[in-house]
């Protein structure tokens, strides 16, 4: 879909948009979000959880601290005006936006051990979020020990 036809983006918000991309549910995917760049997250379903990280696109190294970031904050959850810091202390995002509420950054990803506990073993190897994290961040090079902590947008 196109940002000009979007069914979510305003006109003015569709104009501005750099790109437009509709991910199926249990999907991957991953972008790098340039300084100055907006991320817009639309649930167009209901009731989904974006589970998301983020790294510096220079310097894997470097990627969202949940600790340094609910520390700055002084809250466990994320909305508007919420800053994300990196394990170095740097800025990584800022929520300018927030039509959801409060967003989860210490519950974690689901993965197929988790879902087994939580619904039943015929769910052992359905879709979970951990894997999906796996295969995307194979693309940059990482592996399974680069996975950390994640945000929950919903």
């Amino acid at each position: 879909m196109s940002a000009s036809t979007s069914p979510i983006l305003s006109p003015l918000a569709a104009e501005a948009a750099g790109y437009d991309h509709v991910i199926p549910a249990t999907a991957p995917w991953s972008r790098v979000v340039r300084r100055g760049q907006v991320l817009r997250i639309v649930d167009l379903e209901g009731q989904q959880a974006v589970d998301t990280l983020f790294y510096n696109a220079h310097d894997y190294a470097e990627r969202y601290s949940v600790h340094d970031t609910l520390l700055a904050q002084g809250s466990a959850y994320l909305t508007t005006g919420s800053v994300l810091l990196s394990n170095e202390g740097n800025v990584m995002v800022t929520v300018t936006a927030d039509t959801c509420g409060l967003h989860d950054s210490s519950a974690g990803a689901c993965s197929c051990e988790a879902n087994t506990v939580r619904f039943g073993h015929h769910t052992r190897y359905m879709h979970a979020c951990r894997e999906n994290f796996l295969l995307e961040l194979t693309r940059y090079g990482m592996t399974k020990r680069d996975i950390v902590s994640n945000i929950n947008f919903s």
